[in-house]
């Protein structure tokens, strides 16, 4: 394929998980732009996990939803003279603004009406009852940056790190609580809604009887969950199981998240984006799924284990339970979850002796 003669725009997914999935076929794109360069347009969370990476040469943060913002981010875009957009978005808006840009070639999912606006569309996989099959995103992403022209790209997902993030997840760890010890992370949040949260007496359990076992326990969160990742830690009532914004003086960031689960020994996390930080880090991590189905998001990473109660009403893809009871979260038993993670502990132990 010949040398592009103008950058290579990507729309980002919306999601955090979403975007670091993304990043093998983010690696493949930047290949194939090579000198052109491959500019980023997304949501500023997804941008912001990407930081470190390397992955991108220009980001352009936007929340656009009306047409005066997509307008105005189009317009911006133009002035690059894009040569190629991939969509990594469903959505039509980014498709519209693809086609505003000036992007010559703009390849995404034959999806929400927008197929007359690409041109390069891929056809969503099917099943047998002619529904979109449940195939995993990254592979919906590599297809799309193969038909872009880039190489196959493989399933790792990577994640960068920057020397602000590091080091400030070294002053979280070198806490009296945490050093000296390996430390176990706890991830208690779920942006997609209400029906993926486990229990926060479940957590505060599992706390207590994972710091029982001399190990750490630190427990994430973003801004909008300090306050659960507080009360998890307050019950617990050990001295070695602590909430990040209170080894953080408040700050918080996607960055410093990143940091911590690279230094961690396990991450035991519900269904969300940070679960997949584990992968980019090569840490063990277990999952613990409830309303969403484990295809849709599947990355094969080697040290993870997926915990799943099967039931008749799920995985129901809804974002608070239909049924009001939310069994498929409430019946997974802290001490189900402490076995698994005593297993990969230790297993992760061997390899490293």
């Amino acid at each position: 394929m010949k040398p592009l003669d103008g950058p290579l725009v990507v729309f980002l997914p919306g999601w955090v998980g979403d975007a670091v999935m993304a990043t093998p076929a983010l690696r493949a794109l930047q290949k194939l732009a090579g000198n052109a360069g491959v500019i980023a347009v997304g949501r500023p969370a997804p941008l912001a996990v990407l930081e470190g990476s390397g992955l991108i040469d220009e980001a352009i943060a936007t929340g656009a939803r009306n047409l005066p913002g997509i307008w105005t981010t189009s317009l911006r875009l133009r002035k690059f003279r894009p040569a190629m957009a991939a969509l990594l978005s469903n959505s039509f808006r980014v498709a519209l603004m693809a086609t505003l840009a000036g992007c010559r070639k703009r390849v995404g999912m034959a999806m929400h009406g927008r197929g007359m606006l690409l041109t390069s569309a891929v056809r969503p996989e099917l099943d047998n009852g002619g529904r979109r099959a449940i195939i995993p995103a990254l592979v919906d992403y590599n297809r799309i940056a193969i038909a872009c022209g880039a190489e196959s790209p493989d399933t790792r997902l990577e994640l960068g790190l920057t020397d602000r993030d590091v080091a400030a997840a070294a002053t979280v760890y070198a806490h009296p609580s945490l050093a000296t010890r390996d430390v176990v992370i706890l991830n208690p949040g779920a942006a997609f809604g209400a029906a993926k949260f486990w229990p926060a007496e479940s957590f505060s359990r599992l706390a207590a009887t994972l710091a029982d076992t001399g190990r750490g326990v630190l427990v994430l969160c973003g801004p909008a969950e300090a306050e659960l990742a507080r009360t998890i830690s307050r019950e617990a009532n050990r001295a070695s199981v602590v909430a990040l914004p209170d080894l953080s003086n408040g700050s918080l960031s996607l960055g410093l998240s990143k940091a911590c689960v690279a230094r961690s020994a396990l991450l035991i996390t519900t269904d969300s984006g940070p679960r997949h930080f584990a992968h980019a880090f090569n840490r063990p991590v277990i999952t613990l799924f409830g309303p969403t189905h484990i295809g849709w998001t599947e990355t094969w990473h080697p040290a993870a284990v997926h915990m799943q109660k099967p039931l008749p009403c799920g995985p129901c893809q809804k974002r608070t339970c239909p049924l009001g009871h939310h069994l498929c979260m409430t019946s997974i038993n802290h001490h189900e979850v402490f076995d698994v993670a005593t297993h990969l502990l230790a297993s992760a132990e061997r390899r490293a002796g």
